[in-house]
């Protein structure tokens, strides 16, 4: 990842745990997709849509009062595209690594050039 990655964090509540008693996953996944569209929009603004999760693993488990912090960065810029890999990080164990792709998209909702172009 960059040096500056695009940060957010998310405190696990009851609410959020599943029959183990840990993160559920579909709120994992949420909040993964969540971190990765509030990066790409930093860089693009609001009108984006998620075109793939590129993939996205689970390699621990998140217990109730923990907070998940999400480090964001913009790793591939297609021509119209923007590809996110964001990892979420619990203390200083990664618990999720993966990526996620966005189409920068005008008012009908048809992919426009978006003129970001990554330093090799």
């Amino acid at each position: 990842m960059p040096d500056q990655p695009f940060v957010t964090h998310h405190l696990v509540a009851s609410a959020q745990l599943n029959h183990h008693g840990t993160l559920f996953a579909a709120t994992m996944a949420q909040w993964f997709v969540e971190a990765s569209f509030m990066c790409a929009s930093d860089l693009l603004g609001p009108e984006i849509v998620l075109v793939k999760l590129n993939g996205m693993d689970f390699t621990s488990p998140v217990h109730l009062g923990e907070v998940v912090r999400f480090e964001s960065a913009c790793v591939r810029a297609g021509r119209t595209s923007l590809t996110i890999q964001t990892r979420a990080i619990v203390g200083q164990r990664q618990i999720s690594e993966g990526s996620v792709t966005f189409v920068n998209v005008d008012k009908d909702g048809r992919p426009v050039p978006h003129g970001i172009v990554l330093e090799a």
